[in-house]
């Protein structure tokens, strides 16, 4: 008779065991999700706006707003839930969804300030070129 067993869920570890303490941490989640999702707004609410702002630079800035809300956004909701609920499970496939997007999302990013270092390359050190 062999083993038929299969992961559902994983158990996430707890930052506190109080609920109080908890409490405090979903009330700091909170607090930095919405500074974070401001922020970023507020950069394309100002890019989009402002028609003097549509260079290639800008665009990369919006493009970079975006891959933060969407990192910030992967993980940080399970993580008030987990604190407000008193909850530690995550499905299998929430747990992968999780990984999958975040990896995506940071490697998009990385890859997204590397084309902007290169744009700012070829506009100090090749200014007759930037505009091509």
């Amino acid at each position: 008779m062999c083993n038929s067993s299969s992961i559902t869920e994983f158990l996430l570890l707890a930052f506190a065991n109080t609920q109080e303490l908890q409490l405090l941490y979903f009330a700091l989640f909170l607090g930095i999700y919405l500074a974070a999702l401001l922020g970023n707004g507020l950069i394309l609410t100002a890019v989009a706006c402002d028609h003097r702002l549509h260079t290639p630079m800008y665009f990369f800035l919006i493009n970079l707003a975006l891959l933060d809300m969407g990192c910030i956004s992967t993980t940080l909701p399970k993580a008030m839930a987990n604190a407000l609920w008193n909850t530690r499970a995550i499905s299998y496939q929430g747990c992968s969804a999780q990984v999958f997007f975040l990896v995506f999302l940071f490697s998009s990013e990385y890859f997204l300030l590397t084309v902007m270092a290169y744009d700012r390359y070829v506009a100090i050190c090749q200014p007759l070129h930037y505009g091509s």
